[in-house]
């Protein structure tokens, strides 16, 4: 079984001993049902299960008084056997998004003491129009990414010591960094291409550390990137579906042009933002897509300098991404051991930058960046790939897939307002002025 830090978060909601339900969400497939299962299993002597998508007549137990009372004598009705057994029973909704009353119902479940609810979903930013009354107050929130990158290493064999060991490289601020010893940053790095071919969707991860088949675990991701968009076609409204696959499919294509700005021409020919804009907002809200905002001024908060007319679009994982590329590419990546001499393998072609581009925002956004922004001025002389926000400010984070200039990033740099940025790269730990040189694994401790 795969290990997930969701599993720590779930124990510290149960041991808080909190009146709240739990919510969580994330995308398909990324382990929300298996994990609040083994939880449950786990940790409380009666387990109730009600999948609202596997079991559809179970929204009748919703359909009518909502106060928990009624709920649960409608769950001994439709659930003969179930135990209830106060303090030792977890209630779990799960696909809770094919019955938004249930999500009303929680207002009434968190204040019934004798039992703890957690709810999943993976399109419950689409339902919330649909509730009558949502339960402010009453539920807390926790979302579910695929594996990081540290996970993966977790599920490779490699120990938390020894992550722990790797992290004391990572300078603070004003630091000095230490150059990570040869040997360790070279199989560091051969374990980062391997996150970029595999990623981090449970089933794919789980295939590839049995098996240690790349084509196996090749084999699943296409699967998975398939059911995506019938998934599109299952819960997008009609109006919303095609467009919403066409936006999705055509992020490779995006993500491979010199400027990755997400343009609607690219997804249609004479594309506008009328036309598509609903679309994206549905992809971000099923969580499938991460989006990253330009912003017109590199100033805190970035967010009072957001265009949200201008933005790059990112699939949740980065294994998705890897999927839409014939399997020449992984084999590539996996092989693309000395980026500063070869910078130009002829099957990475163009598509190297957006791919190492796609890396960073998905270990940003899995290490829990909500708004990630990037900039780019008008006339496109100077670019940083994200700002993130921290107690120091402003910290532009520049992305590189080799040993190229950084003119975008010393520019920035010269405006006393920030106190230092972040170079990825393949290349080992380094400072010149304000810039940290830091190699490309080292992103998961930001």
């Amino acid at each position: 079984m795969l290990k997930r830090k969701i599993s720590g978060q779930l124990n510290e909601w149960r041991a808080g001993g909190t009146d709240k339900c739990l919510i969580v969400e994330g995308a398909r497939q990324v382990g929300k049902t298996f994990i609040i299962r083994e939880f449950g299993r786990s940790n409380y002597e009666s387990f109730i299960e009600l999948n609202f998508l596997e079991n559809p007549s179970l929204q009748n137990i919703f359909s009518g008084d909502i106060d928990a009372a009624t709920i649960l004598t409608g769950i001994s009705l439709y659930m003969p056997g179930t135990k209830i057994i106060k303090g030792r029973t977890l209630l779990f909704l799960d696909e809770v998004q094919e019955c938004p009353q249930a999500v009303t119902a929680l207002k009434f479940l968190a204040a019934e003491k004798s039992i703890d609810v957690v709810c999943s979903g993976s399109a419950l930013g689409m339902i919330y129009n649909q509730v009558s009354s949502y339960p402010v107050g009453s539920v807390q929130h926790l979302m579910m990414y695929a594996l990081d990158f540290e996970e993966f290493l977790w599920a490779l064999g490699v120990g938390e010591d020894t992550i722990a060991d790797i992290r004391r490289y990572f300078p603070d601020a004003g630091e000095t960094p230490v150059k990570v010893p040869g040997a360790i940053h070279d199989k560091m790095m051969q374990y980062l291409r391997q996150y970029i071919v595999i990623g981090g969707m449970p089933e794919t991860v789980q295939t590839f550390t049995d098996t240690g088949d790349y084509y196996a675990a090749d084999l699943v991701q296409r699967r998975l990137y398939q059911d995506y968009l019938l998934d599109i076609a299952r819960y997008a409204s009609p109006d919303v579906r095609i467009r919403a696959e066409k936006c999705y499919r055509s992020i490779p294509q995006q993500l491979s042009k010199d400027n990755h700005k997400f343009q609607y021409s690219k997804v249609e020919h004479n594309g506008t933002s009328g036309k598509f804009e609903t679309c994206i907002d549905w992809l971000v809200n099923a969580h499938m897509v991460v989006p990253v905002h330009n912003v017109t001024r590199v100033e805190y908060p970035l967010g009072s300098f957001t265009d949200d007319s201008n933005f790059r679009l990112y699939y949740h994982d980065i294994g998705m991404l890897i999927s839409t590329y014939g399997y020449e590419l992984k084999a590539a990546i996996l092989n693309d051991r000395d980026l500063e001499s070869a910078p130009d393998n002829i099957v990475l072609g163009t598509a190297k930058g957006g791919i190492y581009e796609a890396l960073a925002a998905d270990m940003l956004h899995k290490s829990g960046y909500k708004d990630l922004h990037f900039y780019r001025n008008e006339t496109g002389t100077r670019e940083m790939e994200f700002l993130l926000e921290n107690s120091d400010g402003v910290v532009p984070v520049e992305i590189k897939a080799g040993r190229t200039g950084t003119k975008s990033m010393n520019a920035i740099l010269k405006d006393e307002r920030i106190r230092y940025g972040y170079k990825f790269a393949s290349q080992n730990s380094g400072l010149k002025d304000k810039k940290y040189t830091l190699p490309l694994y080292m992103m998961m401790f930001v």
